[in-house]
């Protein structure tokens, strides 16, 4: 995948941009899938044209309705969620939600996901040359569907079978989204980048549950959900590091980010960039603070950009 050149900074302050695989971001920070809806419904809290890019709520070949209620629930130190991928589909995106984001100047990446290896290339196929967007992230990793997602992102075979049928379907930048549930990441990291991915992001939830002590039962219709939020950030910081060292293609670090400092770890330790996930559900403006956060910390430590700062990670 051809890179688009980065033009000289526009101010006298750091230099904030960065460059996916073909995707110009402002900036290194993204709004993660699933934790920002298609952006109309962060719109009149957030100025969408600051993020560094906007990944929407997956989408898959048809509309789906996704699990049971409830399906969502606080967790100490995080939020447990079973959604289940619940989407309008590529035609229900493509009619009710593009539209809107074109209004913006910021790249939108579309998740996507599907329940075999042949949905998943279709499914890319379907968005290529699609006008408004800009990159694939390919969700192998999510806990919460009966088939598909996790089962991907855990099987060395599956990820490169998936990886390598969507690659053929898009010329668009591919991001693949690994599941945690591994214990070698790097071996998924480098599945990923042999068999076509431009970039990968990591990390998704864990599996968990919460269970209600009065009536002994799950909270969760689903039984299980995805843990995400600030209890697994230094779990995802380690394995960002990891993945980052056995691949030559960019990362992308998400997991627990509440702040400038964990974003910044996350770029020390490798990432070309980051995504903000549940934060967002708590304090909407949490991306514009970690961008200003990080602008700070450059000038602050003399950096003229903030590409000097991936992978400095300091290992004696």
């Amino acid at each position: 995948m051809g890179k688009r050149k980065i033009d000289a900074p526009a101010t006298n302050g750091p230099d904030m941009r960065v460059n996916l695989a073909g995707i110009a971001m402002k900036n290194p920070v993204m709004a993660a899938s699933g934790t920002f809806g298609y952006g109309k419904e962060y719109a009149p809290l957030v100025d969408l044209n600051k993020l560094g890019a906007l990944v929407v709520k997956g989408i898959s070949l048809r509309p789906e309705r996704g699990n049971e209620t409830p399906r969502i629930v606080e967790a100490a130190g995080g939020l447990i969620n079973a959604i289940g991928l619940q989407n309008p589909g590529f035609d229900g995106f493509t009619k009710k939600h593009l539209p809107f984001l074109k209004k913006y100047k910021v790249p939108v990446i579309v998740n996507i996901w599907g329940r075999s290896a042949e949905e998943y290339a279709e499914v890319a196929g379907r968005f290529d040359g699609v006008r408004g967007v800009q990159g694939l992230e390919v969700n192998i990793s999510c806990p919460n569907i009966k088939r598909g997602g996790i089962a991907f992102g855990t099987d060395p075979r599956l990820t490169a079978e998936v990886v390598a049928k969507t690659r053929r379907k898009t010329k668009l930048p591919l991001i693949v989204k690994l599941s945690p549930n591994v214990t070698r990441i790097g071996e998924f990291a480098r599945i990923a980048e042999a068999n076509g991915a431009d970039v990968i992001s990591l990390i998704n939830s864990f599996p968990a549950m919460a269970i209600d002590i009065e009536t002994r039962a799950p909270v969760l219709a689903n039984v299980t959900g995805g843990l995400s939020g600030p209890a697994i950030h230094p779990i995802a910081l380690k394995m960002v590091w990891e993945a980052a060292a056995a691949v030559e293609i960019p990362v992308v670090g998400m997991g627990g980010i509440t702040s400038e400092k964990e974003a910044l770890a996350f770029i020390i330790a490798g990432a070309a960039a980051v995504a903000v996930g549940t934060a967002n559900f708590t304090d909407p403006g949490i991306i514009l603070k970690v961008v200003k956060g990080i602008e700070a910390y450059l000038v602050r430590c003399k950096l003229k950009s903030v590409r000097e700062l991936t992978g400095s990670l300091q290992l004696s």
